[in-house]
């Protein structure tokens, strides 16, 4: 038996973030609505989500020796995430982010790694499933990748924010999980498709798609009234990463996602916004 069921590799932030009626446009002054400061970052999104969904989850990743680390190491351990192998770095400022949200709750988010840029996977526990994002290096994911691979865990990247992945990395990738955007910069479905074992496409408000060579399979929405899409596309990685590991099909684990990703769009900020098990199954039996 494995000793977690998924094991998140990935950063770690405090979120800075401000509300206002629009995106400022470039030169531009607004001012802003609200203002707070929220647990977040990719990797802790991804873990409490999985967390929250029934998994046994092991969180590897970097915060510095500042009130934002201890923080966010409270939210891990609040949450009954394994903090083992999450280092604290001497001298480096815990990862921020930076969101502007605008009232129909869409955001813009620029990304200070500090610590994050600073993870290592010396080792890795067993577990079902290896979850990672690119707000670490990609060294980092490829190696832990590797490390999971070897003892039989299912691989999944969401590869945000969208950056060059080197063919070493996608050789021991199993579930691709871009969203649209992301697929574009990546070189499109046709590139990616023959390149992983599974392609999962996240589509916002549409839902999702798994796509393979001979087709697709569409994945419908939930209907929500979203106020902040902050963490969304974290609660589908999260949740998806925690159904597969309990044995689910992809098809189920993807019907499931769509849910918890529709889910975390209805609450503000990262963290605070990823939806239990229980909210998730009520609002399919809906």
């Amino acid at each position: 038996m494995s000793e977690f069921d998924v094991v998140v590799v990935g950063s770690l932030n405090l979120d800075l973030v401000v509300r206002s009626a629009r995106h400022p446009s470039p030169g531009e002054t607004l001012t802003g609505s609200d203002y707070a400061e929220i647990a977040g970052g990719k990797g802790l999104n991804q873990a409490v989500c999985a967390a929250r969904s029934g998994a046994r989850v092991a969180m590897v990743g970097a915060v510095g020796d500042d009130h934002a680390g201890e923080y966010l190491r409270g939210i891990v351990q609040t949450e009954g995430i394994d903090d083992t192998l999450l280092a604290t770095r001497p001298g480096v400022p815990t990862g921020r982010a930076l969101i502007t949200v605008d009232d129909s709750g869409e955001n813009s988010i620029i990304i200070v790694a500090g610590a994050n840029a600073t993870v290592e996977v010396d080792r890795l526990p067993t577990s079902n499933v290896v979850l990672a994002q690119l707000e670490t290096t990609t060294d980092v994911v490829e190696e832990a990748f590797r490390r999971g691979r070897a003892h039989g865990a299912t691989t999944i990247l969401n590869p945000a924010p969208a950056a060059t992945l080197p063919d070493s990395l996608l050789d021991h990738c199993d579930v691709l999980v871009p969203n649209e955007h992301e697929v574009d910069l990546l070189g499109g479905r046709g590139a990616l498709v023959s390149r992983v074992g599974h392609l999962v496409v996240t589509l916002g408000a549409a839902g999702a798609e798994l796509v393979g060579i001979d087709g697709s399979i569409s994945v419908p929405p939930s209907r929500v009234e979203p106020v902040d899409t902050t963490g969304a596309g974290d609660a589908f990685c999260g949740s998806l990463a925690a159904r597969l590991a309990a044995g689910d099909d992809v098809a189920d684990a993807l019907r499931y996602a769509a849910a918890a990703g529709a889910l975390a769009t209805t609450v503000r900020g990262a963290v605070p916004s990823q939806p239990s098990r229980r909210d998730v199954l009520d609002l399919l039996d809906a």
